[in-house]
């Protein structure tokens, strides 16, 4: 069984910050409802029941433990560095949300509540937190932006089949940001029977908290697979980032091994000099700020107007970063790159035909920059990437990008089929 977490360099200070970073800035309506649920989340990682729950849940519904996969083709390829992977793609629903939603779950039966909502920007969210609803028998509203609909539509699908009511946002750029205010409105009027399911480590106090919590199940099972597989610590642990969830959870299990190096991969987009990306630090544009009841880094000009993002990866174009994360990066802990669309494609291409695994577009920023690296480093070296999440929720927006003329030929004729 997974030890339960104890505090440690991923817990706030009482206040909710990470050093400047974090607090909780909401409405008065919230404050009160806030307070039950840090009350109840404090209660609940104090017990060791409730920890002992979740795990049981985790490993006999979700597939935990996921295993750590050497990648022995890869790692011949670029000659450096041996290649690991963390299969999060394997956890049930197909990425590590639903470590953070199960547990989500089993609060939401402790405080009593019986409904709840969520944002989602690639879907796994949605998804995952649908299938907690179905499983615990929980009224659920997704909130989603109008153009992850369009690109994520196989996710929409389930998310309906499994019971949940989608709502498209079509304020402000229709995106993960617009959903996440779309969430809070809807929680301030109805926080007398629902929770909100927050899917990434941020928002206002103890949402980045508790979800690292849950993610933290990452880290822990990672750091001692990798030393059963290789007798030491990785030199490198790369993870995606968009809010932060799956980064913070993975990070979680080195923060204290000052030898392990934490790389953040941002969403690079067309480019940092293009302005259509969605890297806060790694392109150095980010600017402290206070949005959706937290500080953060966000992507802003010197006024607070929030600077439109653009991603392939749906759940990577968030405006701003976990506060913890921040913190790291503000501390020199952890560094943050970036990797652009076209490194993107070109690191799933050969994450699939070398190893025949298939990562969603925001775990392929990972592979992106482990792979721009691994070459640096000698055979004695470990590397870890995170494997988010599968890429079957990505296959419209990734036969686009490889110009794939057989899908384009399917879709026609499917097409025409239903315009019978």
């Amino acid at each position: 069984m997974t030890m339960r977490p104890e505090p440690s360099r991923w817990a706030p200070g009482p206040d909710g910050y990470y050093g400047t970073f974090g607090g909780a800035f909401t409405p008065e309506i919230l404050h009160e409802t806030l307070a039950e649920v840090r009350a109840a989340f404090d209660d609940a990682w104090r017990d060791p029941e409730f920890w002992q729950s979740y795990v049981e849940m985790m490993a006999t519904y979700a597939g935990r433990p996921t295993p750590v996969t050497y990648c022995d083709n890869l790692t011949r390829r670029f000659g450096g560095a041996r290649i690991y992977v963390k299969r999060e793609d394997l956890n049930h629903t197909g990425a590590h949300k639903a470590n953070n939603v199960m547990g989500q779950g089993l609060l939401v039966q402790r405080m009593g509540k019986k409904r709840v909502i969520a944002e989602t920007g690639a879907g796994q969210h949605g998804v995952a937190t649908a299938t907690m609803a179905a499983r615990l028998g929980l009224e659920c509203t997704i909130y989603m932006g109008e153009v992850d609909i369009v690109r994520q539509h196989p996710n929409v699908f389930w998310m309906k089949q499994l019971g949940a009511e989608v709502v498209a946002v079509t304020e402000g750029t229709r995106t993960l940001k617009d959903a996440v205010n779309a969430c809070l409105r809807d929680w301030a009027e109805s926080m007398d029977d629902t929770h909100y399911v927050l899917g990434t480590a941020c928002g206002p106090h103890p949402f980045p908290q508790m979800v690292t919590y849950f993610q933290s199940v990452i880290g822990h099972e990672a750091r001692r697979q990798i030393l059963d597989a290789t007798g030491q610590l990785p030199n490198r642990v790369y993870a995606c980032v968009g809010g932060g969830s799956n980064a913070s959870g993975i990070f979680a299990g080195f923060l204290d091994d000052s030898s392990v190096g934490l790389i953040g991969v941002e969403a690079g987009g067309k480019g940092i000099d293009t302005g259509q990306h969605a890297s806060r630090l790694a392109g150095g544009q980010g600017r402290p700020g206070v949005a959706q009841g937290y500080k953060t880094v966000f992507l802003q000009n010197e006024e607070g107007v929030m600077a439109d993002t653009y991603s392939v990866a749906a759940g990577l174009d968030y405006i701003g970063i976990g506060p913890m994360l921040a913190h790291l990066h503000e501390q020199g802990r952890a560094r943050f790159e970036s990797a652009t669309d076209a490194e993107v494609v070109e690191a799933l291409r050969l994450a699939i035909r070398n190893e025949g695994i298939i990562p969603a577009l925001e775990s392929a920023h990972a592979f992106a920059a482990a792979f721009r690296e691994a070459s640096s480093l000698s055979s004695d070296d470990v590397i870890l990437i995170n494997q988010s999440g599968r890429g079957d929720k990505d296959i419209f927006t990734v036969a686009d990008a490889l110009d794939d003329e057989g899908w384009k030929t399917f879709i026609r004729r499917k097409s025409a089929e239903y315009g019978r």
